[in-house]
């Protein structure tokens, strides 16, 4: 029996626990970390249970003519996947052929992914499953602070807290090790929670604990547009701080002139003396013990989500918290790398260490350290939904390679991509088991899970840690940072392509220096150590930014004035309702994983449609009963599942379930303009018994 220290495979809380095995089975136990102090979800505790899954895959599979996939030898796929691309280039294009990357890949895997794509195939076209989880808040962050990280400073900071906001969040479900960092702020009634439903981190408020907001699906940026226009006319604002360390006041101030807490109250349905009383807790907490404005999906997954973020980060630099001991503004990173993802190659417009592809200057370091011109190096491509969208057109895409990320399931508007993904000449899948997108492949390859490879993962507070290989991959699973090095050398090319992870980071370290996110002075050696390390890393971690500057040219913060604008839906009219999409505590992501733990599925075996027992009467559907949910994009089968726990004209569906059960069949492909993300979270659906269908 063997122990080896690594992190679970699941959210960017990345929760520290202990893998034992004999080299076959493998047990699961927590270890102390500062994020997870001992503690695991469900869904950590059960991690271990598909590294040997019997759908696991261990060859690659070709599909045939009538639509069955069977095993090919390692030798003939690498050699399918270079005549494909040499193919569709020479008659396409080298835009012709793209590249779609995960936030779950390593820090290894995402810069070496970005890579191939640029040098190995020449191509612009890379994009990943980021835009669907941090764009709007990266976006937001990137243009006030000039610098992204979601969470500026350690999670053991929040212990200490008078006060904390949560926008658009469901920790309780989504990272339940975080709550007991709640502890302080409940104890003292200050946790408040914004949110439509009345989730599991609303319920924490309960018992004098706290406060839950319960806006109309859609309208958080008018609620915080409202709160700083109390900060601002009651003067609560920290007026020194504002003055020496931020730019835009005059501009957001006339921004919100006009958005009193009563006009507030008529849009979000919150009332207006709500809105002042948290606005004077938020500012009075300041003062009394630190307070934290901390946002999520449920805020930045809309046509607005960048604005929504940047509104939060005005208000949060009103009251001067960001660079306070012990206060701050951060956004919770949804996967598991999500964070070191879009650091390192992954995005569309993104050069290694998070650099623009249009700069210069951050091309010839790249083209330096990758030993080719700077001209070599395609410019900026297509973020995730405008590159979805060209798939199988006659001038767009033709073939695609997708590595880490589920599309069928996490896509919006599914049923158009599916149509899209037949229309390829070439549709390429890695993954560790048959998703719903790899079932529509045309070569499968089989890769390695968390607990059979080495590498480095970047969590929520920007620290990097040491994923370690625990135990051999089964049969013919390969890692993708060797399957990138064979088709790079068969591609030949202009570029060196290590394949050992540890060779692949020093590459990266390189690449990043210098960088906004800089892993310079980070190596194997100094994860294996003690210390924390957080980035920016040159020749010391950083784990508080912006304690005497921000990473703006002049040091500055930027607000920036932000007006409520159109949605993406017009609004729901006669019966219709509003729809909400999120996550449910059993399961993670697309739930290619979690579907096949027997305890999680279980729990959660299929999506259930939330909807208030008075709605539900109105449109004559009982608990448990067969519903239609229908909007312009498709339609959804699914159980009724009653709860008051949700507003009357809202209803909410979990996007973890594939087929006819799939959110995301119902969700539009519009996109914010500023970050790409596109509009999760607020859709107009009617709602139908099926029998009455």
């Amino acid at each position: 029996m063997t122990t080896v220290d690594t992190h679970c495979p699941y959210c960017a809380l990345q929760c520290a626990m202990t893998l034992t095995t004999d080299g076959e089975s493998v047990t699961v136990s927590g270890r102390d970390f500062p994020t997870n102090r001992g503690g695991l979800c469900r869904k950590g505790w059960t991690a271990a249970q598909l590294l040997r899954h019997p759908d696991r895959l261990t060859t690659p599979l070709l599909r045939g003519a009538d639509g069955r996939h069977r095993p090919i030898s390692w030798q003939q796929a690498y050699e399918l996947i270079v005549e494909q691309v040499s193919r569709v280039q020479a008659e396409h294009g080298k835009d012709a052929v793209a590249v779609f990357g995960g936030g779950g890949l390593t820090n290894e895997k995402a810069y070496l992914l970005g890579k191939f794509a640029r040098v190995a195939l020449g191509t612009s076209m890379i994009d990943y499953n980021g835009r669907f989880c941090m764009a709007s808040a990266a976006a937001a962050a990137n243009r006030a602070f000039g610098i992204d990280r979601g969470l500026p400073f350690p999670v053991e900071d929040l212990d200490r807290a008078n006060t904390i906001m949560f926008l658009g969040s469901n920790v309780a479900d989504t990272m339940p090790p975080l709550v007991q960092h709640l502890a302080g702020a409940r104890q003292a009634g200050g946790l408040i929670v914004v949110d439509p439903r009345v989730s599991a981190t609303a319920m924490l408020t309960a018992g004098g604990s706290g406060v839950h907001l319960q806006p109309v699906p859609g309208t958080d940026l008018e609620l915080l547009l409202g709160l700083t226009h109390v900060v601002l006319t009651e003067q609560l604002f920290d007026r020194d701080y504002v003055a020496s360390r931020v730019s835009g006041l005059a501009d957001v101030g006339r921004s919100v002139a006009d958005l009193w807490p009563e006009r507030v109250q008529s849009i979000t349905g919150v009332p207006a003396e709500q809105v002042r009383q948290m606005a004077r807790r938020l500012a009075w907490a300041r003062d009394n013990g630190g307070c934290y404005l901390i946002t999520g999906r449920g805020v930045e997954q809309h046509v607005n989500g960048t604005d929504t973020a940047t509104a939060a980060i005005n208000l949060a630099l009103l009251l001067g918290l960001p660079g306070r001991p012990d206060s701050g503004y951060g956004t919770l990173t949804g996967q598991g790398n999500g964070q070191g993802g879009r650091e390192h190659g992954q995005k569309s417009d993104q050069l290694p260490g998070y650099r623009k592809i249009t700069d210069p200057r951050a091309r010839a370091h790249i083209a330096a350290v990758w030993g080719v011109e700077p001209d070599q190096l395609p410019g900026p491509g297509l973020p995730a939904v405008q590159l979805l969208e060209r798939l199988g057109e006659p001038d767009g895409v033709r073939m695609l390679l997708v590595h880490g990320s589920n599309l069928l399931v996490s896509a919006p508007d599914a049923a158009a991509l599916t149509k899209r993904l037949h229309a390829l000449d070439f549709l390429v899948v890695s993954d560790f088991v048959m998703s719903e997108t790899a079932h529509h492949a045309d070569l499968v390859l089989p890769v390695l899970q968390w607990a059979e490879e080495d590498g480095t993962m970047t969590n929520l507070e920007g620290r990097v840690i040491r994923r370690r290989s625990a135990l051999p991959a089964p049969g013919g699973a390969r890692s993708e940072l060797k399957i990138l090095r064979e088709l790079a050398e068969r591609l030949r090319a202009p570029s060196a392509f290590p394949s050992r992870p540890e060779d692949v980071f020093d590459e990266l370290r390189r690449a990043s220096e210098g960088g906004i996110a800089d892993y310079s002075g980070i190596d194997y050696d100094l994860l294996d150590g003690d210390q924390p390390v957080h980035w920016p890393y040159a020749t010391t971690g950083t784990p508080r930014l912006f304690a005497n500057r921000f990473s703006t040219p002049d040091g500055r913060a930027i607000m920036v004035a932000v007006r409520p604008g159109q949605q993406a839906d017009p609004p729901a009219t006669g019966k219709q309702l509003t729809l909400i999409t999120g996550r449910l505590l059993e399961h993670y992501q697309s739930g290619a994983q979690t579907r096949r733990v027997d305890e999680l599925a279980a729990a959660a075996p299929d999506a259930r449609l939330e909807l208030h027992p008075v709605t539900a009467a109105e449109l004559g559907i009982g608990d448990g009963d067969e519903v239609l949910v229908s909007s312009p994009r498709g339609r959804v089968r699914c159980r009724a599942g009653l709860t008051t726990g949700i507003r009357q004209d809202t209803v909410f569906l979990p996007f973890h379930f594939p087929g006819a059960q799939s959110a995301n069949l119902l969700t539009a492909a519009v996109t914010d303009p500023v970050s790409g993300m596109p509009e999760f979270k607020t859709s107009r659906v009617t709602v139908t018994r099926t029998a009455d269908a």
